[in-house]
């Protein structure tokens, strides 16, 4: 199944005026459920009220978590990156328009070769490790570039169904992932080699989130893939079951799960 294209043409719709911008991080903030897990472990973070952090968006994409993270406090300085040429560049002419570039800026990347030493007090990564064959490098770089004491914070499907995938013979729901998921203690592990010393991990999408996945991302999306007249019905689609869906991401957020096909990763230098 092809997201990217489905990214793509929403982007450029949203991207006619920066209040539309605006108003689709505003959707995706409710609908997403990883930003729900992510915005409350940012707001648990210890560090949060301190000014003039240093915090890097590793996998910036559409700019929907800086755009958040510059929300949480004018002073930090935050440092997007990204492979696609297309997006920095997008992301660098929105946040000019909407006056944040002083404290905003963005640049490609890899992240298998990326290291800014001893700089950053935050490092997100939000559904970025899935897409990277050679992670380990990317942990390695991670830990060289987060000062001491900084948290690193990701985001990334597991291997409990994590992408649809539920069994060997099954393929990844999104094409672009070169994953289908992480074994807790497998990222515990890796995280480990790479040098940091606490490391906290839990499942996220527990039953009340493979439900509101599976309504407000996998549903929309195969329809999309099989024709663009979808797009059509799509905001009375939404209109039917976006209430379900915030019900369903709350309890999913505040709940504890044994299991989910999710995982919020957190460590520490």
């Amino acid at each position: 199944m092809q997201y990217d294209p489905i990214k793509s043409t929403l982007g450029r719709f949203f991207n006619k005026a920066p209040f539309l911008r605006i108003l689709f991080y505003k959707m995706l903030d409710l609908l997403l459920l990883r930003t729900w897990h992510i915005r409350r472990e940012l707001k648990r973070w210890e560090n949060i009220r301190k000014p003039e952090l240093n915090v890097l968006d590793a996998g910036s994409g559409f700019g929907q978590y800086t755009y958040f993270l510059s929300s949480l406090n004018p002073k930090w300085n935050i440092f997007g990156v990204d492979v696609k040429h297309e997006q920095i560049a997008d992301c660098n002419g929105f946040f000019k328009k909407i006056g944040k570039e002083n404290r905003v800026q963005f640049e490609y990347a890899d992240l298998t070769a990326f290291e800014h030493k001893n700089k950053y007090d935050l490092i997100l990564s939000v559904d970025v490790m899935e897409h990277i064959l050679e992670d380990e490098k990317v942990f390695v770089n991670f830990f060289a570039s987060i000062q001491p004491n900084g948290m690193l914070l990701i985001s990334t499907p597991s291997d409990q169904g994590g992408s649809d995938v539920h069994d060997d013979h099954e393929h990844s729901f999104i094409d672009e992932h070169v994953r289908d998921g992480y074994n807790m203690q497998d990222i515990k592990d890796k995280l480990t080699r790479a040098g940091f010393s606490k490391i906290e991990a839990m499942y996220s999408y527990g039953t009340p989130g493979k439900i509101s996945w599976k309504l407000s991302m996998k549903f929309p999306i195969k329809m999309l893939n099989v024709s663009k007249i979808f797009f059509i019905f799509i905001p009375v689609y939404y209109l039917v079951f976006f209430p379900m869906c915030l019900i369903l991401n709350y309890f999913d957020t505040v709940g504890t799960h044994k299991t989910g096909t999710g995982l919020i990763v957190k460590a520490w230098k």
